[in-house]
């Protein structure tokens, strides 16, 4: 159980905090709601009392005897401010002190997450760029906010990320870390395939597989959050794309192709985590084969362009490229050996290799796996959320992109 202090401040989506505190406090973690004054003109301190099980006030000067200001901040394992307005990020950049909020920020010396909330002219605003990048340069983890309906009839950037999404990124930050958070692919482009195609055998059949697009979701989320400009192609997947990232739909592995093909000339990594089929039947019926009294008819297929393949022969010079494969052993191999001959075949720099079992991988919350290099590096990752697989990865090919070694393409 973990120590959290959810600071709330005085914006609309204000509302929206209080589904963050209950996602926090049913993950196990002990949570204290610090709302500024104008917090509270929004949702009532007996709804943040209620689901914390905390007092809650906004003044410095309550429990003075407690020394609230200091010690709610000195015990806290991490700070998660959601929303946070354009006036609480200026008073954090200048170090004010002049509500309890402000106060333990200060005082805190754990990771600081922060989820803006704001219209966008607010968000765009040079003083607001520049207090985010002081923010995000003394190590605060500044989240990009989504873009959408804002108040009234106004949309754009701006938006608080959902709760959902708030509280993934802050279970990431305290099992692994602010360095999972840090926003290191700021101005990168990177494209990402997630979800599984299925081939078409008639107008209600298909050949498809167990992919549920999960691990694709968890790497766009972290990249958007570590500040990458994230292009998803998601195949036959019902989830919606995280908040800040572009995202394009298809179902074939035909679809897949020219979509990624296209999108990786502008990409400076590439990741294929989408599960694609290697073969297609050669015949596609026009109508529902019907069952009749007979046997039905062998199904001839036809073997799929590689994607990967044409991705590594298309690259440009700079360009990261990370490939995924689902393993089994068997007698003529275990799992990393069959990795590792597809990692020579592939031509990437990095292979996510995951075995494959009942208990982890396709559809479920968490993944392991190991991470190969060209080098001939191995980076294992145990079995956890897969946003924690997610982080390592992007860990590895930032480090390809700040220090592209002879091995790099």
């Amino acid at each position: 159980m973990a120590r959290v202090v959810l600071g709330v401040a005085g914006g609309i989506a204000a509302y929206k905090s209080a589904f963050l505190l209950r996602l926090l406090t049913e993950a196990g973690h002990d949570v204290r709601v610090v709302p500024t004054a104008n917090a509270l003109r929004f949702v009532g301190a007996a709804t943040f009392e209620a689901l914390s099980h905390h007092p809650v006030t906004p003044e410095v000067f309550d429990d003075v005897d407690q020394v609230a200001h200091v010690r709610i901040g000195q015990e806290a394992d991490l700070i998660v401010i959601a929303p946070a307005t354009a006036d609480l990020l200026a008073r954090t950049v200048h170090g004010r002190a002049d509500d309890l909020l402000a106060a333990t920020v200060l005082v805190a010396r754990c990771p600081v997450l922060i989820a803006p909330a704001m219209h966008s002219e607010m968000w765009q605003h040079p003083a607001t760029v520049a207090n985010v990048a002081i923010l995000r340069e003394r190590g605060v983890l500044v989240l990009p906010p989504a873009d959408g309906r804002l108040t009234g009839a106004d949309t754009g950037p701006g938006r608080l990320l959902e709760p959902a999404e708030i509280a993934d990124l802050a279970e990431l930050a305290l099992r692994a870390g602010p360095q999972a958070l840090r926003p290191d692919l700021l101005g990168r482009r990177v494209l990402i395939s997630a979800g599984g195609t299925r081939e078409p055998l008639d107008p209600v059949r298909f050949l498809g597989n167990r992919s549920s697009g999960k691990q694709g979701l968890a790497l766009a989320r972290v990249a958007a959050a570590r500040g990458a400009e994230v292009t998803l192609v998601t195949a036959n997947m019902d989830a919606p794309a995280p908040a800040g990232t572009r995202s394009i739909a298809v179902a074939t592995a035909d679809q897949m192709r020219v979509e990624m093909l296209r999108e990786a000339k502008q990409a400076d990594v590439v990741v294929m985590a989408a599960a694609v089929a290697d073969f297609r039947p050669t015949i596609v019926s026009d109508g529902k084969i019907k069952k009749g009294s007979k046997d039905p008819e062998p199904i001839t297929l036809t073997r799929n362009p590689d994607i990967l393949c044409e991705l590594v022969a298309d690259r440009h010079p700079g360009q990261v490229l990370v490939g995924f494969a689902a393993e089994t052993g068997d007698a003529n191999g275990t799992v990393l050996e069959y990795g590792a001959a597809k990692l020579s075949a592939k031509g990437v720099d990095l292979l996510v290799v995951n075995e494959v079992d009942a208990d982890v991988g396709f559809d479920r919350p968490d993944n392991a796996a190991t991470v190969l290099s060209a080098e001939g590096g191995q980076t294992t990752v145990p079995r956890g959320p897969k946003a924690l697989l997610a982080a390592r990865i992007w860990d590895l090919v930032s480090a390809r992109l700040s220090n592209p070694g002879p091995g790099h393409r």
